[in-house]
């Protein structure tokens, strides 16, 4: 039985938008916030937020079913067309609508290389579903991406930030980010929730079941991420207060790169797809999976790296915003193109 965008989900861009007005209005009532997170750090980390970064990437990674990636290796065509759309279209393109689009802004720039370097694992799972897609293709895929973003997100970021733009000669793109700080996020937002998720899965799924596990177990936790990305939200924008007259001129000059870079990305992957014959379930699965994005990871890093009230972390969080409504919108999509492509 197919499954509809829970409420939670389809609502996701509303209460980012209340999460926001929230933490400002907080910012204004409690002005000493920001001392009060920066008390209970350890170094350069802060400790609750730590755990509420874990805690978002936790309940995807859990989902994972790991033991599927032998049977994924085995379709060559579909992986490495899978592959090529994540890991070169994917992050080729979204770095040239960064460059295009905010060239003059660099943190913003740096924000929106990391999202796009940052391959979706989570949400992709509910729009291939909404698409009628192939669902075993699709957790095959979300198994792939997880691994590979481990061993290579590090690598990707020091070449679209580090190199790139300095070979382009982007004379006023002077960040420079430090590997060390990057793998160290990779390992402690990335690493630890998928080290516990596959323990967890399992683990449970030995002694309960897979039914129960799926059924009962994951629908419990699943509401973790957004809970984690919301309170992550507020904290955030408790701190920016000074700045809510910016804020919806921001969120605007990020919303046209995300918004064209994902209608770009589905049709590019899905007539790519066509073009090879490659069966409307399977299509579907591979669209989706190269059309959306890991925000939560992307915000992690960037949190990490830049600080929580840097604007590359306020680029992650306008992601999810604006992928929402136009993934909701390509769903519509893909069945459209079904019916006119794939019905005899």
């Amino acid at each position: 039985m197919r499954s509809k965008l829970k409420f939670l989900d389809r609502y996701l861009t509303l209460w980012i938008f209340l999460a926001m007005a929230i933490g400002v209005g907080l910012g204004h009532v409690f002005p000493n916030i920001p001392n009060h997170i920066n008390s209970i750090s350890v170094g350069t980390t802060n400790i609750p937020l730590a755990i509420g970064l874990i805690l978002m990437m936790y309940p995807p990674l859990a989902r994972v079913n790991y033991s599927l990636l032998p049977k994924a290796l085995q379709d060559k065509k579909v992986i490495l067309v899978s592959l090529l759309l994540n890991w070169v279209i994917g992050t080729v393109l979204m770095f040239g609508l960064a460059v295009l689009f905010l060239r003059n802004d660099p943190e913003y720039m740096t924000g929106l290389i990391l999202i796009g370097l940052a391959r979706c694992i989570a949400m992709v799972i509910v729009w291939s579903d909404l698409a009628k897609a192939n669902r075993e293709y699709t957790a095959l895929l979300v198994a792939l991406n997880s691994i590979f973003q481990i061993f290579t997100y590090s690598f990707f970021v020091w070449l679209f930030i580090n190199i790139l733009p300095k070979y382009l000669g982007l004379g006023n793109f002077e960040i420079s980010v430090s590997m060390r700080d990057v793998t160290e996020s990779v390992l402690i937002y990335l690493g630890i929730p998928f080290l516990t998720g596959f323990l967890t899965r399992y683990i449970l799924i030995k002694q309960k079941g897979k039914d129960w596990y799926n059924y009962k177990f994951m629908p419990k936790i699943s509401p973790i991420t957004l809970i984690a990305l919301l309170l992550t939200i507020v904290l955030m924008f408790s701190l920016k207060g000074d700045k809510i007259v910016e804020l919806p001129f921001d969120v605007l000059k990020i919303a046209v790169p995300l918004i064209i870079y994902f209608v770009l990305m589905f049709f590019v992957s899905f007539f790519i797809n066509k073009a090879l014959k490659i069966p409307y379930d399977k299509n579907a699965s591979i669209s989706f999976t190269a059309t959306g994005n890991n925000f939560e990871l992307a915000i992690a890093v960037a949190i990490s790296v830049f600080g929580i009230h840097s604007p590359q972390a306020f680029m992650g969080v306008i992601g999810p915003l604006i992928e929402v409504p136009v993934l909701i919108l390509l769903v519509k999509i893909s069945l459209y193109l079904k019916q006119k492509y794939y019905t005899q």
